[in-house]
């Protein structure tokens, strides 16, 4: 049984909702406080928006907390907007620190992109900050706070924008927001895995578990494989940095004893915009009994495919249609990657009727491929990497040899603050990652994706950039090409030129890669369907690439999107 299992039935009896009742009770200070009860999660529509972040009260595990969250509701509005309207979207902060709102993934001016230090200034304790931009695309996306740690305390919510023709049918529409709720203070999860980066790993070895390997492989295999990861200072159980040891993971707000109903009729299709709107938590998300067709990923039309299972990183959003054959009702379940909880809802005929989750699958450990090791060349190494991996190893995009692009030379730096290193790394793009290999389900990967439309005849990279994904993961340092931001030179693009741009991840992490303001084109193996994307998860130990068109000046982020590798695996890019 995992450690967070006592959790999890602590946590699921409790519905979650935040009542008025408790107010008396609450300390004076608190009653004197300026905050807002929990209010539903609403979908908003129209042209000007009015939205306010304040602390609100919220019972998610059954002790009542603070969150900051936007017009009271946890996950936030639902924004509506449709493709060629003028947005205007009133931001008030009612907190007594800066807020800022981002829009992720959307397209507009550098000035409303809403990064502190970057793009504005932040929105001051008691101001409002005025958005204004056309919408150019449509599709599903989301908006979050990108001050501070408030993304993870609840500043978060969906966007909807409907396109002005859609090439999509389907009966019913519902958005699916995943995240990560804590109790404890995001400050708090910080400042702990600063003292100690496997604070909230509860699945560490044990010489128990070394014995056990020894009567699997005998001793020499399973000696030189602890070795191995003992030599790299790594872990092949640290698959997240914070758990469902203090996690409880939700869908639209809700826990999984609420296990909120998404109603169809039989027959009926379903379009299911899937969100993780988490702080630091990968998904990995099935509906038993039935296949979902991917239609769309970053609010990009793809050629559909059919899994019955896909990994949804931090910051992606993936688009689904389903089309239940009978009353029935199905589990919407999403596992946390490292088996320590679960989000539910579902998808139910009636209401009242509830679906009971699957068992969570076996936690995997990391192989050495996720170490960035060419097991080919290793006899004797890792033997619990599966055959089909190390084909796996192998997919790399095909690329069109017209001519070479040049790499342009960036600082790096290597000391302590970057001990890991992907020995060879290789593109590994249908490569489901661990946890998901060998399940015995079909799995989507990058490599099944295709664009909707040609890319063709797209402007062939003037050059290419490598950026090394850096870190010490002992001491809870995250960086890129070994320098962290606060040390590091903006990123200067050219206007109109079109980039190559490298992952190399050194580290054991996945880490989910979201550059603002430009569209990246993921190679997915066919250079003429390039997959528009706004965030891509580099695997461990792998490599990836995609393209860029510089189609905006003025000044954005790119980072890390998990929340607590944010300060420091981060870049200002300039536009020139």
């Amino acid at each position: 049984m995992y450690h967070n299992n006592l959790n999890l039935a602590r946590r699921t009896f409790v519905k979650g909702i935040a009542v008025s009742s408790v107010l008396a009770a609450l300390p004076l200070s608190l009653n004197a406080s300026n905050f807002k009860n929990r209010n539903s999660t609403e979908v908003l529509r129209g042209k000007i928006f009015n939205l306010s972040i304040d602390n609100t009260l919220v019972n998610i595990t059954g002790k009542d907390v603070f969150a900051t969250a936007v017009n009271g509701m946890l996950a936030g509005p639902t924004l509506m907007w449709k493709e060629g309207d003028d947005i205007t979207i009133n931001v008030t902060n009612n907190l007594d620190v800066d807020s800022s709102i981002h829009w992720h993934g959307i397209i507009l001016p550098f000035e409303m992109d809403g990064v502190p230090g970057i793009s504005f200034d932040g929105i001051k304790p008691g101001k409002t900050f005025t958005y204004e931009f056309k919408v150019t695309q449509s599709g599903t996306y989301w908006y979050h706070s990108h001050s501070g740690f408030q993304e993870q305390s609840g500043v978060f919510g969906a966007i909807v924008i409907e396109p002005k023709e859609e090439l999509l049918k389907y009966d019913k529409d519902y958005v699916v927001s995943l995240s990560d709720w804590s109790d404890e203070k995001p400050e708090s999860i910080y400042r702990k895995l600063k003292i100690s980066a496997d604070y909230y790993n509860f699945n560490q070895r044990t010489i128990g578990d070394f014995f056990s390997e020894i009567g699997k492989k005998g001793f020499l295999q399973a000696y030189n494989d602890r070795s191995m990861w003992n030599k790299m200072r790594m872990s092949d159980r640290d698959l997240s940095d914070v758990t469902g040891y203090t996690y409880t993971y939700l869908i639209n707000g809700q826990n999984p004893a609420t296990n909120s109903a998404l109603v169809f009729k039989k027959g009926e299709k379903i379009r299911l915009r899937l969100i993780n709107s988490s702080a630091m938590t990968y998904f990995d998300i099935q509906i038993p009994g039935l296949k979902m067709s991917v239609v769309s990923t970053d609010g990009s039309y793809v050629q559909a495919v059919e899994v019955d299972e896909l990994r949804l990183g931090v910051a992606e959003t993936y688009d689904v249609i389903v089309e239940p054959k009978e009353n029935m009702a199905y589990a919407l379940f999403a596992q946390s990657i490292d088996r320590t909880g679960y989000a539910l809802a579902s998808l139910t005929y009636d209401k009242n009727i509830k679906a009971t989750p699957p068992k969570m699958d076996k936690r995997q450990n990391l192989s050495m491929t996720d170490m960035g090791m060419d097991m080919s060349s290793m006899k004797g190494m890792d033997s619990s990497m599966p055959m089909e991996g190390k084909k796996q190893n192998m997919h790399m995009p095909k690329k069109d040899m017209k001519k070479m692009i040049p790499i342009t030379p960036l600082e790096s730096a290597d000391d302590f603050t970057s001990t890991m290193k992907a020995i060879r790394p290789k593109y590994r793009l249908n490569d489901p990652g661990v946890g998901l290999r060998n399940n015995g389900r079909k799995v989507l990967t990058y490599a099944d994706l295709k664009g909707f439309y040609s890319t063709k005849g797209d402007k062939y990279p003037d050059r290419e950039i490598i950026l090394h994904l850096t870190g010490n993961m002992q001491r809870y340092i995250w960086s890129i090409n070994g320098i962290a931001y606060k040390d590091a030179q903006p990123l200067t693009f050219n206007y109109g030129e079109r980039l190559r741009i490298t992952y190399i991840n050194d580290t054991m992490m996945n880490h989910p890669m979201h550059m603002h303001g430009m569209w990246s084109d993921l190679e997915t193996g066919d250079d003429n369907f390039l997959v528009r994307k706004h965030t891509i998860t580099s695997q461990p130990g792998s490599k990836i690439s995609f393209r860029v068109t510089v189609d905006a000046k003025g000044s954005w982020a790119y980072h890390c999107h998990l929340l607590y590798h944010m300060t420091d695996m981060f870049r200002k890019i300039i536009v020139v």
